[in-house]
């Protein structure tokens, strides 16, 4: 029997059909729309799937552009925008219905060596000392997501009340192979869960109050140093502005042993009823 994680790779295993060109499909559940995570690590597979595997992603910077169909399946194309000497330059459209939905562009490095610097992890518990909130969305999700700090039940959903600052560990629920461009993918999965959780925070909204919507509108990540997606990260996130219906989200992923290995930002629509 399957496990979410089994379904979650099986979704990001792209059908080949053409020289840069790539299928993707969508899961079938309730969704009315494809979820932004799913088709930011689909593009980036198409993507790290036409670069040599000893030049690893270091970043990319996405658009969502139409709500994806998740009826239908969803076709990538990758222009191979430069293959230099140290860095590899990736363009990634994905199209339905004849319209493209989502942009991706992504750089590659080679690995060497530099200078070294790094914020410090904020404190927090350590996650086996938190539980996996009980609600189908969690216990059915491929990502393990434990938050620091209190849950409080809203109808058809929890949110998370404390600070600012929206902490939580996360790692994929069961072992992985030594596929680094399979563990940045999933990250790039992860990343778009919880991290416009942080603009709702600030103003005490949650997704299922009956009165807030929003979308993804970009994303953008920066890889800096290899890490696991089956082992613990934590995923600092918080919210400097909100502004004109939008509003923009960071975070910075952590080791548990506290390196800084993920950055993310992300400006997302936030609407209100009024």
């Amino acid at each position: 029997m399957s496990t979410p994680l089994d379904s979650l790779i099986d979704l990001l295993d792209l059908e080949q059909i053409e020289a840069n060109i790539f299928r993707g499909r969508s899961p079938e559940d309730w969704r009315q729309r494809v979820f932004g995570g799913q088709v930011a690590g689909q593009a980036l597979v198409a993507a790290g799937r036409t670069v040599p595997a000893d030049r690893p992603v270091h970043s990319l910077h996405a658009y969502f552009i139409r709500p994806g169909d998740p009826s239908v399946p969803i076709v990538y194309t990758v222009d191979r925008v430069r293959d230099g000497r140290s860095f590899t330059t990736r363009r990634v459209s994905a199209i339905q219905h004849g319209k493209t939905i989502f942009t991706l562009s992504a750089s590659f490095h080679h690995p060497e060596p530099g200078v070294q610097h790094a914020m410090a992890m904020p404190a927090a518990p350590p996650p086996d000392s938190l539980t996996q909130p009980e609600h189908e969305f969690f216990t059915a999700n491929p990502i393990d997501l434990r938050f620091v700090g209190p849950l409080r039940d809203d109808p058809g959903g929890l949110r998370v009340e404390g600070t600012e600052h929206n902490l939580v560990w996360l790692r994929v629920n069961g072992g992985l192979p030594d596929d680094p461009l399979l563990h940045v993918c999933l990250m790039t999965y992860a990343s778009d869960l919880t991290l416009l959780d942080s603009v709702l925070r600030r103003h005490d909204l949650s997704w299922s109050d009956g009165q807030t919507s929003g979308a993804s509108l970009d994303h953008a990540m920066w890889f800096h140093r290899p890490f696991r997606a089956d082992r613990w990260l934590l995923y600092d996130q918080e919210s400097p502005i909100a502004a004109g219906a939008r509003g923009l989200a960071r975070g910075q992923v952590f080791t548990e042993e506290g390196e800084l290995v993920v950055s993310v930002v992300q400006e997302g629509l936030v609407r209100t009823a009024t």
